[in-house]
């Protein structure tokens, strides 16, 4: 990734972002995104799929209060990159992996449905700072037709930004840091 886009994700510094490359695979996520959901560098490398935890991990199972529409988002995204690239060994194996290792998606992917979802809202239960509901945009980065970077925000004036803003306070009365720079 570029340099200039981990700067991006630091700036929007009382918002989660993340990057997403290929098969969802988490490039980067700035600290408000690992605070809100995972912290993805915590994770072994190949392990760094948003795809891949929303399934496999029960703390994403946990965290989102509509898991199962968001369980489907992802296999449909999945679905749109194999239609993009069937051939792509990667996608391929993360898919075999998924369909071996969870009932929910090797249903859900038997369905064959295809959808690129480019905004929408996600409810959580959060464990510290409780019910919210955030709202999200992927933007697409020229020059790199593979990368998105994914910013969630909240209404203003909401129980969920009230929410959002205790988050951030407690990510600033944290360790400092930058972005997460994962390697893919």
């Amino acid at each position: 990734m570029r340099p200039g886009l981990y700067q991006l994700i630091d700036a929007l510094d009382g918002e989660p972002a993340l990057v997403l490359g290929r098969r969802t695979d988490v490039l980067a996520a700035n600290r408000m995104a690992k605070a809100l959901f995972a912290d993805f560098d915590g994770m072994p490398r190949e392990e760094r799929n948003y795809a891949r935890w929303i399934f496999l991990d029960e703390g994403a199972r946990s965290l989102f209060a509509d898991w199962s529409d968001q369980a489907r988002a992802a296999v449909e995204s999945l679905r749109f990159e194999v239609g993009r690239d069937p051939h792509d060994k990667a996608t391929t194996a993360l898919v075999a992996e998924l369909r071996e290792r969870s009932r929910d998606f090797d249903q859900w992917w038997e369905q064959h449905r295809v959808h690129q979802r480019t905004h929408g809202s996600k409810r959580l239960r959060h464990p510290l700072v409780g019910d919210l509901t955030v709202d999200y945009e992927s933007l697409a980065l020229p020059g790199d037709p593979d990368t998105m970077l994914y910013v969630y925000t909240t209404a203003p004036d909401s129980s969920s930004r009230q929410a959002m803003d205790i988050l951030a306070s407690w990510v600033a009365a944290g360790p400092g840091g930058q972005p997460s720079r994962s390697e893919s």
